[in-house]
């Protein structure tokens, strides 16, 4: 065989080392490819997210205003209550005022 020697380096091992670095450089390009399928993936998972975020947060600002107006109603209709409750009670207390006195006449 003929093995060429440059500056004390044979070819061979010349060659197997090349063959080993082109080895590691497509298995390192492979991880780099897997890695960014993976990282578009989680961008996209992200995207998905987000948009989520974006629709509850809209849902909750409407639920927010849906609730204040409700509660507003409500602070309404309480205090009619009241109102006509407190009419009530005055209307019983001046029947029953005239009514003592009737008894006494």
């Amino acid at each position: 065989m003929g093995v060429l020697k440059s500056d004390g380096v044979d070819s061979m091992s010349l060659r197997r080392r090349n063959e080993a670095l082109e080895k590691e450089l497509e298995a390192s390009q492979e991880r780099e490819q897997v890695m960014r399928e993976q990282l578009k993936r989680a961008l996209e998972r992200l995207k998905v997210a987000e948009e989520a975020e974006e629709r509850l947060s809209s849902q909750l600002g409407e639920l927010e205003a849906e609730a204040l107006a409700q509660a507003r109603d409500y602070h309404q209709q309480i205090t009619s209550l009241m109102n006509q409750l407190s009419q009530a009670h005055k209307l019983l207390q001046a029947t029953s005022t005239s009514h003592s006195i009737a008894s006494f006449t």
